[in-house]
């Protein structure tokens, strides 16, 4: 592709989408680490391109005296995107409205192996190919009359 077609596609995608095509849209819910504590607010890394800022308004709906009541540096939280700077990489964040604390994570258990194994799978496998072959050959008939 030519620079000339690479700069229109590009130009094209932009105007078409409304912007530069991002994971970060607004109203998303993220994780982020939080990487620093001021009295204005929490600064959060959200990957290693954008970072954010939680201003002390959008921690709380009641007075917040002290940021770090709230967080911890280190912590990983969910964020509410409120807004998306493309260009300079930052967001602005919010943890009002949502449970910032909990863990997006379900957590995982092990599988347990089954004295069956794939035995069930070996035996079940042909019948289920067998019905398959009948449906197609039922469908084919209807569309040859």
């Amino acid at each position: 592709m030519s620079k000339v077609n690479l700069f229109f596609f590009s130009f094209l995608c932009y105007n078409l989408f409304g912007g530069w095509m991002t994971k970060y849209k607004k109203g998303k819910i993220i994780r982020g680490t939080v990487t620093g504590i001021e009295s204005y607010g929490v600064f959060v890394s959200c990957d290693e391109y954008y970072s954010g800022l939680i201003h002390i308004s959008e921690i709380s709906h009641g007075f917040v005296k002290n940021v770090a009541d709230y967080v911890s540096v280190g912590d990983v939280i969910n964020v509410e995107i409120l807004e998306v700077d493309e260009e300079l990489g930052q967001l602005k964040l919010s943890i009002k409205n949502i449970d910032y604390k909990k863990s997006n994570i379900n957590k995982r258990r092990k599988i347990k192996e089954t004295s069956l194994g794939f035995s069930s799978l070996a035996y079940h496998l042909p019948l289920w190919i067998d019905e398959e072959i009948k449906k197609i050959k039922k469908i084919s008939e209807m569309l040859d009359n």
